[in-house]
This record gives structure tokens, C-alpha cells and sequence, in this order.
């Protein structure tokens, strides 16, 4: 099958320019990427030079994959993520999940910037995936199967691993603070939401919105890996009192967010 060859190409190409066997997966959101720069002894590919790998066009997206050691672990990061607006199917969003699969990786550690739709919820907080809505009108694995990674009909019933639920919370509290905990609605963009759609979302069950993510867990389940997603919520998107938004200002939320946040993934790398 042709997308197989091509992830196995992908793969190949990778461990001909680093012999680090990662075990942890990392995909880095908007303005989240600098936790890519504490790796060390790493190797670093753009995605250009990976063999059928997308190319990341958003702002605050790098555009590389980092391997090398962070807390003591191996680890492969996304230094940025592909995106269902650009353009690309959700097939090609997920490629680099599976390419990394096949790298060595068991745990897929998955963030993003998100708007805060639960009204208990503030700018600056950062929420641990508990479960998701896919909202975005699609799924990465419609069309042929690929055998070779997974089954046909893969369960959802704990996409996001309960454990490292439990886990994040507890490195939280040893650090001094807190996480909030909810339902990540992922929505295809690259339209902000209507005041009507947020209030629908909510009443749906979602505790953050964004354009990401959901792709990536729904191919992680289906490769059998452990996931953990974390939401940087960047702004309030509570329908009834919505005001205007720009790329510009969650990028700053995201950046004051940041010493919080590698916080928590740090800790939890070194114990996963």
C-alpha cells in the first residue's frame, strides 16, 4: 500500500540522520514550541527534508522535528504541527503520528492553544484532555486501511489515557499549582467561532475549542499509544460575552502561559 511505503520512507529517513530511539512522543502547539530548545544532545530535521511529511505554514509553528533527550527520556517533538485549515487532509495531518510510531514511540504527548469556553475557566490556565468532540467534519482514518498499525474500528473509550490524567494533576499540585480538567471540541477552522456556535458547543459538552489536536488522538488510539493532551487556554470564548480575537494575542497568552507549562511537561516526562 502505497501511504504505508510512504511512512516507512519517512522512518528510514529519520534513523539515517539520528540513531536516538525515542520513546515519547511530543506534538508542540502555537507558541509552544520552545520546550523543543531544552532537549539535548538532539538531532534536528525540517520537515522538508522528510520524504512525504507536510509543511507547517502557521505562525508560531517551526517547521522541524527535534529527537534527542529531555528529563532523562528519549523523546521526538514536533517543533510545530500541521493543520486541517491549511489545506491538507486529515490523512497527511496524522502522517507524522504514525512515522513516529514506527520511530519507537508508546506515549504521545499532544498540546495546543485553546479558547475557554467553561466560564470557570481563565486566560492563563492550562487544561488537562479528559475527552474530545470531533467537530471538524472529518477523520484521519476514512479510505483505505492500514492493517499494519491497527484494526479497522479502533475504540475511543479512553483516548485520552485516565492515568496520565491523574499523573498531570499530581505534578501540577507538587509544582504549586493547579490544572483544569475538560472536553477538548476540535473544530476545523480557520474561522474564530460564532457567539451561537460556542454556546452550542458548550451545551454539547465542551470545556475548550480549538483547531487542532483531535486528529492526532483519534490516529494515536488507533496505533495503540498512551496519550496526554494539554490546552493552554489563550482567551475566553464564552458566547454571550464574546469579544474579537486575533492569532496575535493568543501567541501572547500562549508566551506569558509558557513557564507554567514546561513546567508540567518536564515533570511529566521525567515520570511517565
Amino acid at each position: 500500500m502505497e501511504r504505508w511505503k510512504q511512512i516507512q520512507e519517512a522512518a528510514n529517513t529519520i534513523r539515517e540522520a539520528c540513531s536516538i530511539k525515542p520513546t515519547i512522543g511530543l506534538i508542540l502547539g502555537s507558541g509552544l514550541g520552545d520546550l523543543a530548545e531544552q532537549i539535548e544532545n538532539k538531532t534536528i530535521i525540517a520537515y522538508d527534508q522528510i520524504p512525504h511529511f507536510p509543511v507547517s505554514t502557521v505562525e508560531g509553528h517551526a517547521g522541524q522535528l527535534v529527537i534527542g533527550e529531555l528529563m532523562g527520556k528519549t523523546v521526538v517533538a514536533m517543533q510545530g504541527r500541521f493543520h486541517f485549515y491549511e489545506g491538507y487532509e486529515q490523512q497527511e495531518v496524522v502522517f507524522p503520528v504514525y512515522v513516529m510510531k514506527l520511530l519507537g514511540i508508546e506515549t504521545l504527548l499532544v498540546t495546543n492553544a485553546a479558547g475557554g469556553m467553561n466560564a470557570k475557566f481563565q486566560a492563563g490556565d492550562l487544561m488537562v484532555i479528559t475527552d474530545h468532540l470531533n467537530m471538524t467534519g472529518s477523520n484521519p482514518l476514512i479510505g483505505s486501511h492500514l492493517s499494519e498499525l491497527g484494526p479497522r474500528f479502533p475504540d475511543m473509550s479512553h483516548a485520552y489515557t485516565p492515568e496520565l490524567v491523574k499523573l498531570a494533576e499530581k505534578i501540577a499540585h507538587r509544582h504549586g499549582f493547579s490544572v483544569q480538567k475538560g472536553v477538548y471540541a476540535g473544530i476545523s477552522g480557520p474561522t474564530y467561532m460564532t457567539p451561537a456556535e460556542l454556546i452550542m458547543l458548550r451545551n454539547l459538552g465542551g470545556d475548550a475549542v480549538g483547531m487542532s489536536t483531535v486528529p492526532e488522538v483519534i490516529a494515536a488510539s488507533f496505533l495503540g499509544l498512551r496519550v496526554m493532551g494539554i490546552s493552554c487556554i489563550t482567551d475566553m470564548a464564552i458566547g454571550e460575552e464574546l469579544e474579537p480575537l486575533t492569532h496575535e494575542q493568543v501567541m501572547e497568552t500562549a508566551n506569558r502561559t509558557k513557564p507554567k507549562f514546561i513546567q508540567l511537561v518536564k515533570g511529566f516526562i521525567s515520570e511517565v
